[in-house]
């Protein structure tokens, strides 16, 4: 299904969350705006993460620094909405963003997430072509779909490009070939701990890949303003926090990295989100004041992600956020598998060791190869991508 000969197709995106997922659905997007420069692209997206979209006051009006690559914005809030079915109130902003959609009339609705929701919402839009994965996360999405597209690639973001390209097929003619997700270090003094699994992958050339993340400079400011309190000048992120136990790296153990990126003149921030405020207290005190614990939205999160010269973390959506940014990246695997989830180019570590296994139930127990990865391997690597030699 090729849009091309269209004047201004009108193209709703489905990609409802979460933070990592919205931010590997970006390259295909861009490959849209790229290629169909006169269409209109709208996204339909939870309301905590609209923020990765657009920081402007409306969903609407024109692109700008703070809406850089789709025109509109329609924001959901499926859980609260789960939680409250018995209320009007409820139902009255369900219908509302139903209608939402419908009044832009659009032509084709692209689902990148595949569960059954968001095939339903392409549906409820009333796109007369509505397109999705073969295979996708929820087998029951397909019921809604026109069109099945087989994913191509290994890594989610070459999945989705193929998806788009479904309706763009005519993608750059200029390629560049990007660094396979599994690279250890781009460094070239680095070392591969021994212990790793590095998981060989065939080359795979692709679009351009870029991430058009909205600037907003009330967010700059707070970021500035929150840094400046703590005295914080050049730093390291680190995210202890993750969607499930299994993914997690301990606490001490971020705790010893902070001190030693202390020693060699950069303090760490910690990066936490609900739920997760003891964790990020446990490694602020076992830091000994080498880390600090800040809270921050969506947007503050994009604006001091662009200042930092290294993330450390798990699989989550702001070491995603740090890898599209171009921030030196040291990520920590378990149960998921880097080379469909991994930081996407760039200057990265991606650690892993050999015993771990890819499971894709969220359990609650650390997962045991993750913790064979050792403090001073992660130093190690930090070290690498920041330049610091001992």
């Amino acid at each position: 299904m090729d849009l091309a000969g269209e004047s201004a197709p009108r193209i709703l995106i489905v990609r409802l969350g979460a933070m990592g997922d919205i931010i590997h659905a970006l390259p295909a997007v861009a490959m849209l705006r790229r290629e169909l420069p006169a269409a209109i692209l709208g996204w339909v997206v939870e309301q905590r993460w609209a923020a990765l979209l657009s920081t402007a006051a409306g969903a609407a009006g024109p692109r700008s620094e703070q809406k850089p690559l789709v025109d509109l914005v329609h924001t959901v809030n499926t859980l609260a909405w789960r939680r409250a079915l018995l209320w009007q109130e409820t139902w009255r902003q369900v219908a509302g963003a139903i209608a939402g959609l419908r009044r832009q009339h659009y032509d084709v609705a692209l689902d990148f997430q595949g569960a059954f929701k968001s095939a339903f919402l392409a549906q409820l839009s009333q796109a007369p072509r509505r397109i999705g994965f073969a295979q996708p996360r929820e087998k029951p999405a397909t019921l809604f779909y026109t069109h099945q597209v087989q994913a191509g690639g290994r890594h989610v973001i070459e999945q989705n490009l193929s998806l788009a390209a479904a309706i763009a097929p005519g993608v750059p003619s200029r390629e560049s070939r990007v660094p396979s997700p599994e690279s250890r270090v781009a460094s070239p003094e680095s070392r591969v701990p021994s212990r790793e699994s590095r998981v060989p992958s065939p080359e795979s050339r692709v679009p351009e890949v870029c991430f058009p993340l909205p600037r907003d400079s009330d967010a700059e400011r707070v970021c500035e303003q929150q840094l400046g309190a703590h005295g914080v000048g050049e730093f390291a992120i680190l995210t202890p926090g993750a969607g499930w136990g299994a993914k997690c790296w301990p606490a001490e153990r971020y705790a010893a990295v902070a001190r030693a990126l202390c020693a060699d003149g950069l303090r760490s921030i910690i990066n936490y989100g609900p739920g997760e405020e003891d964790l990020a207290r446990a490694v602020e005190k076992g830091s000994g004041g080498a880390a600090v614990a800040i809270t921050c939205g969506v947007g503050e999160l994009i604006a001091c992600t662009r200042r930092a010269r290294l993330f450390i973390g798990g699989d989550t959506g702001p070491m995603h956020l740090a890898a599209a940014l171009g921030v030196p990246v040291v990520a920590l695997f378990g149960p998921t598998d880097p080379a469909r989830n991994g930081p996407f180019g760039g200057h990265k570590a991606v650690l892993r060791h050999a015993s771990s296994e890819t499971r894709s139930s969220h359990r609650p127990q650390p997962d045991q190869g993750l913790l064979r990865i050792t403090a001073e391997e992660v130093i190690a690597a930090a070290r690498s991508l920041v330049g610091v030699r001992r």
